[in-house]
């Protein structure tokens, strides 16, 4: 009997369905549900229903950040792969906000490219004085004054891609901010470490990197408990690890770049259609 194992255009194909299942229920259940609402009807039920459907959404996140890592190892060119990620977070944000905010530019969010673009240039600098490092500590130098502050300098810039990765996420306000850049980061440290600890520090990162969050952003609304509880949703996330597990390696059939980068802005305008559609019926 064969094994069953997923390509690198698979956990691809499984990420934008999910997402677009995400967004479906985001943006236009949501405006039907408004709409709903508006005639007096009771909407408890179909409030659950997208709940559900949002959760599902939680899967698309965890594989686009395994893939951003994947890409990262894999790609021939480091600098034009973060030159596509760059190029389509501009290119998205306008379809974002109008998807999202019903706003042709909203500045308190910006698309989920902006994020996988920091995640990924943390992971060049972060690389880059890794390198470093290893050089240093290969080198016939004696270990003098010098050398501890060269190896305390290339360490510090490791710490501190990573602390300013996370901080420009948060002053952007980035899909999932910081959360998102440290689960790049994470998955690209445990890429072979043992696949349970992986996914438990996955969920770990997901869990109180959004609860971190939200408390910082709703704290004086809402008690501690209610948004540890609220956060834990994201833990619906790691059934994304399931499709990873059969993960193989290998690239499969992919889809031609820009239709891979494309997907994102069309299918996001495509939604604020049908939800203007939905509004004005």
């Amino acid at each position: 009997m064969k094994k069953v194992s997923f390509s690198n255009a698979v956990l691809k194909n499984i990420a934008y369905l999910t997402m677009f299942i995400d967004h479906f229920f985001a943006v236009v259940f949501t405006e039907f549900i408004w709409q709903y609402s508006a005639s007096g009807a009771e909407t408890d039920r179909l409030l659950s229903i997208r709940s559900a459907g949002r959760a599902i959404g939680r899967i698309s996140f965890i594989l686009f950040a395994f893939l951003a890592v994947e890409s990262f190892i894999h790609t021939r060119s480091r600098r034009n792969y973060l030159l596509r990620l760059g190029l389509f977070a501009f290119v998205s944000e306008i379809p974002f906000d109008l998807a999202f905010s019903k706003k042709w530019i909203d500045r308190n969010s910006q698309n989920i490219f902006f994020t996988l673009f920091l995640g990924v240039l943390v992971l060049v600098v972060w690389e880059w004085a890794a390198k470093n490092l290893h050089m240093l500590a290969r080198s016939r130098a004696r270990r003098d004054a010098v050398w501890y502050l060269c190896d305390g300098i290339f360490r510090g810039v490791q710490i501190g891609s990573v602390l300013l990765g996370c901080a420009a996420a948060y002053w952007l306000s980035t899909d999932y901010k910081y959360m998102g850049v440290l689960l790049i980061f994470v998955l690209y440290l445990m890429r072979r470490r043992p696949f349970v600890l992986k996914m438990i520090l996955a969920g770990c990162v997901m869990l109180f990197g959004m609860w971190s969050i939200n408390y910082l952003k709703y704290a004086d609304i809402y008690s501690v408990s209610y948004l540890f509880r609220f956060s834990m949703r994201e833990l619906y996330g790691l059934f994304a690890f399931l499709p990873i597990a059969l993960y193989d390696g290998t690239k499969g059939r992919q889809l031609p770049k820009a239709v891979c980068y494309g997907f994102y802005p069309a299918h996001l305008l495509v939604l604020y259609g049908i939800a203007r559609t939905v509004s004005g019926m």
